[in-house]
């Protein structure tokens, strides 16, 4: 444990609060330097001559947190602009590590007439610092001790947030491919990760690619929002346990990337959005997959996931199993996250990863050209988009499909889906591998028999063989007092990033539909 290592007492501030800085490292002085991460970096602050002592890491540190005492405390300055913040935290060779905190917006009138709120829950699901994430013991793996099953044995139902974050999937290393194969599989080609050379070179976690900010999606949206002039005030996931009205002055939020965990006050605050005639752009795919709460007074995230009914203490009578963890389409909630986004990744899953339609387009193929999200866009009906980007890649949301008399396609049932979505553009996605195919699986299929209970009501063949066939669907509807638009793909925001024409004019119509300022840019 040479390099110093640390962790704010919180994930998000307001302007004027006090943030406390924990840590542990060789005995020495260190400095802290906090920066605004947009679309470009800017050094707000250093701290210097901060004394830190060697702590010890808990047993079972990433359930219990780290306990270690505040080296520093510091009081954010009310002309800090709202966003996402870089703490870097070194000593006098500059070798150091990094965390993160949200600067939401401070108390009274909103800046700005839509939010984004960060997939902080989902940082937490994948933070592996200590040994295991929600997924897996990850440094086993990693280390060769156990093979992929024996690690998922060793996953984590309860993560504390009072720790450090794995720096790979914090602070991805230069040239980090995306977590989409750029080319299809070639004829006889076995299943691989991304660029399989950078992969050998840097021997990163399989879990470094699927959450956080820097480089990945909600940065990538964030430069084009701050590029075109689109203002925004910044949430996190945790920011949302406030329940029903916190979001309800904006007329639009954004979901971008990957916001895969949410408890059930954050599905509260987007209800009370609705009602108040705000509405939902998600730029997303996996979105509300899981159902978490936070204890402890917000500093541990229970996360059981697949061993929900059986490792959840709040699995019980009908009323407790209301407040357990698992998926959001579990029958015992009432509540499928399609509710809220239109569609689930029950219906979608995997494109142009390993064997997952790895010969995939990653396009989307038009077909309601007269859909208002298509104005001036110069598509029409059989179009494809983004297969260049790729734009449909990693994980994909969607719904049962049936073609209607126009030969148009149109929701088909499934759990929590509008009768009234719009569909607007397909792709072919699954949720796992063919287990026939003669190449090793690369992408864990999750636990089958749950997702053929969940999704078709009943664990048979067919049934599993339904959810080798969904779809990634672009789709709107409306809910409540607003609409809500999805993407249906964590890859929209590279759409923007690599200055898609299609994908630029959608997000432009989407926002204007929903009273959201574009900037003089436009």
């Amino acid at each position: 444990m040479s390099l110093p290592w640390f962790y704010p007492d919180r994930v998000s501030v307001a302007p004027g609060d006090e943030l406390a800085i924990h840590a542990s490292a060789p005995p020495g002085l260190y400095h802290l330097k906090v920066s605004r991460v947009g679309s470009t970096n800017e050094l707000k602050s250093t701290f210097e001559d901060i004394a830190i002592d060697q702590g010890e890491i808990p047993a079972n540190v990433e359930s219990c947190g780290c306990n270690w005492p505040v080296v520093l405390r510091f009081t954010i300055p009310a002309d800090w602009k709202t966003g996402y913040y870089d703490l870097y935290l070194a000593g006098a060779d500059g070798e150091g590590t990094h965390h993160f905190f949200n600067l939401k917006p401070g108390p009274g009138k909103p800046r700005a007439r839509a939010a984004i709120v960060l997939a902080t829950n989902t940082y937490q699901a994948y933070n592996y610092w200590g040994g295991a994430n929600s997924y897996a013991h990850v440094e086993k793996l990693m280390r060769g001790e156990v093979d992929a099953a024996g690690s998922e044995q060793e996953a984590k139902g309860r993560l504390s947030r009072m720790r450090p974050f794995a720096q790979g999937l914090l602070m991805p290393r230069p040239g980090q491919p995306r977590l989409v194969n750029p080319a299809p599989r070639e004829l006889g080609m076995a299943a691989h990760p991304a660029t399989p050379e950078w992969m050998a070179e840097h021997q990163p976690s399989p879990y470094d690619f699927s959450a956080c900010f820097v480089g990945k999606w909600e940065h990538a949206f964030v430069c084009w929002a701050e590029e075109n002039g689109v203002e925004l005030d910044y949430f996190t996931d945790q920011d949302l346990e406030a329940g029903a009205g916190i979001l309800d002055p904006y007329r639009a939020v954004f979901l971008v990337g990957h916001s895969e965990y949410w408890s059930a006050p954050a599905r509260d605050a987007i209800d009370s959005l609705h009602e108040a005639g705000g509405n939902l752009i998600v730029f997303s795919g996996n979105t509300a997959y899981w159902k978490v709460r936070w204890e402890e007074d917000g500093q541990v995230m229970a996360v059981h996931k697949w061993r929900g009914e059986s490792d959840d203490p709040l699995w019980g009578t009908p009323e407790e199993g209301r407040d357990g963890t698992h998926m959001w389409s579990h029958p015992a909630f009432g509540r499928p996250e399609a509710e809220m986004t239109g569609l689930s990744f029950l219906y979608g899953g995997y494109h142009r990863l390993g064997l997952c339609v790895g010969r995939g387009s990653a396009a989307y193929t038009i077909y309601d050209d007269k859909h208002w999200a298509l104005e001036g866009t110069d598509l029409y009906y059989g179009d494809c988009i983004g297969g260049d980007i790729p734009l449909v890649g990693y994980e994909n949301d969607g719904c049962p499909i049936r073609f209607d008399r126009r030969g148009l396609p149109a929701p088909d049932g499934g759990f929590g889906v509008p009768d009234d979505l719009s569909i607007i553009a397909l792709a072919p996605a699954t949720l796992f591998e063919d287990p026939a195919a003669p190449y090793p699986p690369i992408v864990p299929p999750g636990d089958i028999a749950i997702l053929a209970r969940i999704a078709h009501g009943e664990d048979n063949p067919v049934n599993r063989e339904r959810l080798q066939h969904g779809h990634a669907v672009m789709a709107s509807f409306r809910r409540g007092n607003g609409e809500v638009f999805n993407a249906g793909t964590t890859e929209w925001a590279h759409g923007l990033a690599a200055g898609d024409p299609y994908v630029d004019r959608i997000t432009r119509n989407v926002l204007t539909r929903f009273g959201v300022p574009i900037g003089a840019s436009d």
